[in-house]
């Protein structure tokens, strides 16, 4: 198979290539200096590439690229008709939880809406805390599986095809009570939520220690 070529565009487009870069980067929680060093870049580097303060190469853009695990063309897509996240290439995210992984669906650049995939495995979901989000609305539509939301007076449970749309505000948990296999689930925010913020001292914590409630008090 041949090797794609990726026509660059002017000048006008490139400076919206590190805006993107960053969105993607934090709605991973992921570091400068992780995502430079992986790259094979200073962290100082990096910063201004994010900033649009340094022009960068098409290797070394394949580089950053390549760490984040989005295709470049991503970079550049803008038309107006919309934005495409192919099969196979949604970037993963963490917003916190247990034996769960979750993949963003719609571009990181659309605040309108935010669509989800978690794949829950048995047992799995946001932990004990009950949080809530600072979103208008929150759906729920099961895949396979089965899912549980909780709130402080009563449980919904949902069954494949089964769709759920409460406020995000209220308080709630979730856990995936399929005994075997996989609990897969499109959840959907309107508006999207706001990027957590990075820690004080430049670093974020470990998405593996973090629970739903402390990534949702966060972005509040």
């Amino acid at each position: 198979m041949g090797a794609a070529v990726v026509a660059l565009p002017d000048d006008g487009e490139t400076a919206r290539i590190g805006a993107r870069l960053k969105a993607v980067r934090r709605a991973q929680r992921r570091t400068l200096e992780e995502v430079a060093g992986a790259s094979g870049l200073t962290k100082g580097f990096l910063s201004k590439i994010e900033r649009d303060l340094a022009s960068v190469s098409v290797a070394a853009l394949l580089r950053i690229c390549g760490t984040l695990g989005i295709p470049l063309a991503s970079l550049f897509e803008n038309d107006s008709t919309g934005e495409v996240v192919r099969a196979g290439q949604y970037p993963r995210i963490d917003f916190g939880g247990q034996d769960l992984d979750e993949y963003q669906l719609t571009p990181f650049t659309e605040r309108r809406v935010q669509v989800l995939r978690s794949d829950i495995r048995p047992g799995g979901g946001s932990g004990p805390e009950a949080y809530a989000l600072p979103a208008d609305v929150e759906f729920a539509y099961v895949i396979t599986g089965r899912l549980a939301v909780g709130f402080a007076d009563r449980t919904v449970e949902l069954g494949p095809g089964d769709a759920f749309t409460f406020d995000a505000a209220v308080t709630h948990t979730f856990r995936a009570e399929a005994s075997d296999g996989v609990t897969t689930v499109l959840w959907v925010l309107c508006p999207a939520l706001a990027e957590a913020a990075p820690a004080g001292d430049g670093t974020t914590p470990s998405p593996a220690a973090d629970s739903r409630a402390a990534y949702a008090a966060r972005i509040k």
